[in-house]
């Protein structure tokens, strides 16, 4: 190979390296349609946590449980889902060390058992838009792409999707899909991918549906939204009460 091919295909290699180095940046539209949505759901109210109580009914197959939830967050990277069934209790938990996220399940007071961890990038607060990635709008780690107008679940939207350039590699594992009302602006569902927890590259979709929003001292809360797990609906739950900024502890985010 020539002096001269040796040096094109250097430039060239040198090209392609500054061009994968170069970090992902947002949309300007998604940004606008994020903070305008946000702007909506809080009514500009700070949020630092929330509980909701609810009725629930818990799907699996055939299997149908009715009882009560209570949904609780803390910030966006801490959450807990305690359900009362009839056939059972089970609590989740979400929660952040040393700025890598966790979370754990028990069933009936037993022992907990740890999630994968490549399955705790998505969003904690799946629950409640308004603790959601929508409002990471000024964190440079998170990237917000507008994917456009398109009909989602028989409805018109605007899709915003908001993932995470840092660290390395985690674009796929905290990818958020968000399609919001074209006219109130207001979260209509929120879909993500979970994964086997011995095959991160095994997507298992995930989806929530949001209806009935109701103003709570002036933050716009669900009061009926749907957990659906690989297309079909696991959980069906309808909110009787949302309490906001009371203090929740860390500790409550952990099972014991």
């Amino acid at each position: 190979m020539s002096r001269l091919a040796v040096a094109v295909a250097f430039l060239l290699s040198i090209c392609a390296f500054a061009q994968t180095a170069q970090p992902i940046s947002s949309d300007p539209l998604a940004i606008s349609l994020a903070q305008k949505s946000l702007a909506v759901v809080t009514g500009g109210t700070p949020i630092s946590d929330v509980t909701l109580n609810a009725n629930v009914i818990s799907i699996f197959g055939s299997d149908n449980e009715t009882g009560t939830g209570t949904f609780s967050a803390k910030g966006t990277s801490e959450s807990r889902v305690d359900l009362n069934l009839g056939g059972g209790t089970r609590s989740d938990v979400r929660n952040m060390a040393n700025g890598t996220p966790g979370g754990a399940w028990e069933k009936d007071g037993g022992t907990s058992t740890a999630y994968a961890q490549h399955n705790c990038w998505a969003d904690a607060a799946w629950f409640l838009p308004a603790l959601s990635s929508l409002t990471q709008t000024a964190n440079p780690n998170f990237v917000f792409k507008y994917i456009g107008q398109e009909q989602h679940r028989g409805v018109n939207t605007q899709h915003v999707r908001v993932f995470q350039a840092a660290p390395q590699g985690l674009q796929t594992l905290s990818t958020m899909e968000f399609y919001l009302d074209p006219i109130s602006s207001l979260p209509l569902n929120i879909s993500f991918n979970l994964h086997a927890d011995n095959d991160m590259n095994r997507n298992i979709p995930v989806e929530i549906n949001f209806a009935n929003y109701q103003t709570v001292n002036g933050i716009q809360v669900p009061s009926h939204f749907q957990r659906m797990f690989n297309g079909q609906v696991v959980l069906d739950v309808t909110v009787t009460s949302a309490v906001f900024n009371t203090g929740l502890p860390d500790t409550l985010f952990a099972l014991q």
